[in-house]
């Protein structure tokens, strides 16, 4: 590699990595500095809505089967939609979600590729995963939301990098982007919390997270649990593993779980499953997102040739590829159409 870099990328997670990669793509040289080491234990996206983030959702259910293609390692990716059921003593919650979802879709009826929930009764919510059709009189189906294995993502992309011979992987590398030369090399700022001497509006929303081995379990799709104080997800994984989650705390506390958060998740999962019951705790992990005070994304310009990515709050492998896509026109045009179709914000500080 020549000694200047075309572009350096600030921070390894998610966004970091798919954008380094992208960019090595293109044939620029690139370098990569993290703050930690490879595995990304510093990563929000270790731990998987507005209309703006609906917009960018269905935009990148198209597109992470074309960039996982372009991977050396196979990824788990999975659009079979998602599931939805509550206890009776919650319908009150659900037909608020209902409402929800139904406000939504109005809203966005001329959106291609999103496609309205589906109501089930009993018999129904069986065929699709049988089990909770005994436990559960209703449910809806969200036949075209998906999902991919994080973990495998980020080792794939780390890998890709570590291939490339035009990028360089700089570890335990923490950089203020002002102590970078104005070289005329792209710059982007991927550090998420990081960032926050730069960007003091940033916040952390603790998640908490626990993986499950689980062989008596035959959930087939994603499925979520509505509830009034501590809603959950359980994401099935390939090898029997289930990742459920996830709480949200307003701190930066990244410690390890409590154990009423805990015992939260655990007993959130037992009742959609009594099968968690003998699974198998492989992991309780902790994480901050790094967020801000809308809740939104942002891409903000903080000098000519230098972003800043950041914001992406839980909505992180949801909405990764549309910010990537964002950027790269943003990099062509000076302006991304796209970013404005979905009400992305692009912001110039210069």
């Amino acid at each position: 590699m020549s000694a200047r870099a075309d572009a350096t990328v600030l921070g390894a997670g998610l966004i970091g990595r798919l954008l380094a990669h992208a960019l090595a793509a293109r044939g620029l040289s690139v370098e990569v500095r993290d703050a930690g080491t490879p595995d990304a234990q510093g990563a929000a996206a270790r731990v998987a809505a507005e209309l703006p983030v609906v917009r960018m959702g269905v935009h990148a259910l198209q597109r992470w089967p074309e960039i996982t293609r372009t991977l050396p390692e196979p990824v788990f990716f999975q659009q079979e939609g998602t599931v939805i059921v509550w206890h009776r003593q919650d319908a009150s919650e659900a037909r608020r979600f209902q409402a929800l979802l139904a406000r939504t879709a109005g809203a966005l009826s001329a959106l291609p590729g999103l496609e309205p929930a589906v109501e089930l009764d009993a018999t129904r919510l069986e065929t699709l995963e049988p089990g909770l059709g005994a436990r559960f009189p209703r449910g809806l189906h969200l036949p075209g939301e998906g999902q991919l294995d994080n973990r495998a993502l980020l080792q794939a992309l780390l890998r890709a990098l570590q291939d490339s011979p035009t990028v360089r992987l700089l570890w335990e590398h923490p950089t203020d982007p002002s102590a970078l030369p104005d070289d005329g090399r792209w710059v982007f700022d991927c550090r998420g919390l990081g960032a926050k001497p730069q960007c003091p509006s940033l916040r952390g929303v603790r998640g908490e997270v626990v993986r499950l081995h689980a062989p008596g379990v035959q959930l087939r799709r994603p499925t979520r649990l509505i509830h009034p104080r501590h809603p959950i997800y359980i994401a099935p994984k390939p090898g029997d593993l289930f990742v459920v989650g996830a709480t949200e705390i307003e701190t930066e506390d990244v410690s390890p779980a409590t154990v009423r958060s805990t015992l939260e998740l655990l007993s959130a999962a037992y009742t959609v499953d009594p099968a968690f019951g003998e699974a198998r705790i492989v992991e309780i992990s902790t994480q901050a997102r790094p967020t801000l005070p809308d809740n939104l994304p942002l891409l903000e310009v903080i000098a000519p040739r230098r972003l800043r990515i950041n914001g992406l709050y839980r909505h992180g492998f949801l909405i990764a590829p549309a910010l990537l896509d964002a950027t790269l026109q943003w990099m062509d045009r000076g302006a991304s159409p796209l970013a404005a179709s979905w009400g992305l914000r692009i912001q110039h500080d210069t």
